[in-house]
């Protein structure tokens, strides 16, 4: 009798193990089928004119994006993603890696990536994200993905986020390998190390956001970039009227960088609307340390800040204060906007230049924009007088 139960049990254990696996494998075709597919194109021409390189700029580049993401199974879903940039009708530009040195750059090299592929896997109100991913914080300032240029800047790393609570958000990351926008040809594809990046936003009340950031940046090779940053950032809108934004952080070196300094960052700026017509005023400080070096932000997006024609992708050892004013609105669905910089070293006051710069977004359908940009920066104790166009068109399916 004993050995009757015994095999019924153990015929019971097979088959609920059986229905189990049965349903797991069911779970992930399911998760599958229910995966999406979408298509991102994006063409761009680059004109860069640029007084002190050889000869003028023409990249006419296409960026075809391919991503598909799975359903969810037992809080796991994934992600795979490929960039291709590939040249059309002109490449006489230096992408950094083409062997044309005498033109103007435009890092936009050709070639295949994979740009994402990643597993997550989310319970209750966290996440935790593994593989090569995007990774963009805040209006990423410090660590974000260089979006502007064709072949974007994602990591591989392991990524928590959480909602302990209402209103808090908490999100780490450990990132050992940052894939540049360079492509996998240039010497500077990667850069490896050990990487602890922080963000804590608290809404403390409507309106009012309160974030508190951390990054020690520790590189393998790149270690003049190694450092150890720490901020906080306050946005807030009064009286429904004006958008304010304070922040300040502090570096210093890490690591093996061969350089000993300590310099600060600090930010205001404030927005609101005059008639038709959005003003942003703002003066940020990338501060230095006697001359010897100045607060860097080697992950950030640069393009989004200090300038259209990119002068200060690196910072000078005196530091940057750049004093900005941008108007922005719409005709009808036309977006407009218009830019004004100008640039001083922190470090004994020299004037670096300025920069002027118009942007026009036009939707030409749903799914379909297009966007004429145009910059001009005029040199006095910092870089040559350069002056870029772009004409991008994109399209999403």
């Amino acid at each position: 009798m004993r050995m009757v139960s015994g095999v019924l049990a153990l015929s019971m254990a097979a088959a609920t193990g059986a229905v189990q696996a049965q349903n797991v494998a069911d779970s992930i075709s399911q998760a599958l089928k229910e995966g999406t597919a979408e298509a991102n194109f994006r063409y761009r021409y680059e004109y860069v004119n640029q007084e002190d390189a050889g000869k003028e700029s023409h990249a006419s580049t296409l960026r075809s994006r391919l991503t598909w993401t799975s359903g969810t199974a037992y809080g796991v879903r994934g992600r795979l993603e490929v960039d291709n940039v590939s040249s059309i009708g002109t490449d006489r530009y230096n992408s950094t890696v083409n062997g044309k040195p005498l033109y103007a750059a435009v890092p936009d090299p050709v070639g295949t990536d994979i740009n994402q592929a990643w597993l997550s896997y989310t319970l209750d109100q966290a996440e935790l994200t593994y593989g090569r991913q995007r990774i963009n914080h805040g209006n990423q300032r410090f660590l974000g993905g260089v979006g502007w240029r064709q072949n974007e800047q994602t990591y591989d790393a392991a990524r928590i986020t959480a909602k302990p609570m209402d209103g808090v958000t908490l999100d780490y990351s450990y990132i050992w390998r940052v894939h540049t926008i360079f492509g996998a040809d240039s010497p500077n594809a990667r850069r490896d190390g050990d990487i602890h990046a922080f963000l804590g936003t608290w809404a403390v009340a409507p309106g009012h956001t309160l974030a508190a950031y951390g990054y020690l940046m520790d590189f393998d090779d790149f270690v003049a970039l190694s450092n150890v940053t720490y901020g906080v950032d306050y946005r807030g809108r009064w009286a429904d009227l004006v958008d304010v934004q304070l922040a300040v952080a502090q570096q210093s070196d890490t690591g093996d960088s061969p350089k000993d300094y300590d310099a600060l960052y600090y930010l205001a700026s404030v927005a609101g609307n005059l008639g038709p017509v959005r003003a942003l005023l703002g003066y940020e400080v990338l501060g230095s340390d006697s001359g010897d070096a100045a607060f860097i932000t080697p992950l950030a997006t640069l393009h989004a800040f200090q300038g259209f024609t990119d002068k200060f992708l690196v910072t000078p050892d005196d530091g940057i204060r750049n004093l900005y004013l941008t108007l922005s609105g719409k005709v009808g669905a036309v977006g407009l906007s218009a830019g004004y910089h100008q640039f001083k070293a922190d470090n004994g006051g020299a004037d670096y230049g300025d920069e002027i710069n118009v942007t026009v977004t036009v939707p030409v359908m749903s799914n379909v924009s297009a966007m004429l940009k145009a910059a001009r920066y005029n040199a006095d104790d910092f870089g040559a007088d350069t002056d870029k166009v772009w004409l991008m068109l994109t399209a999403g399916f």
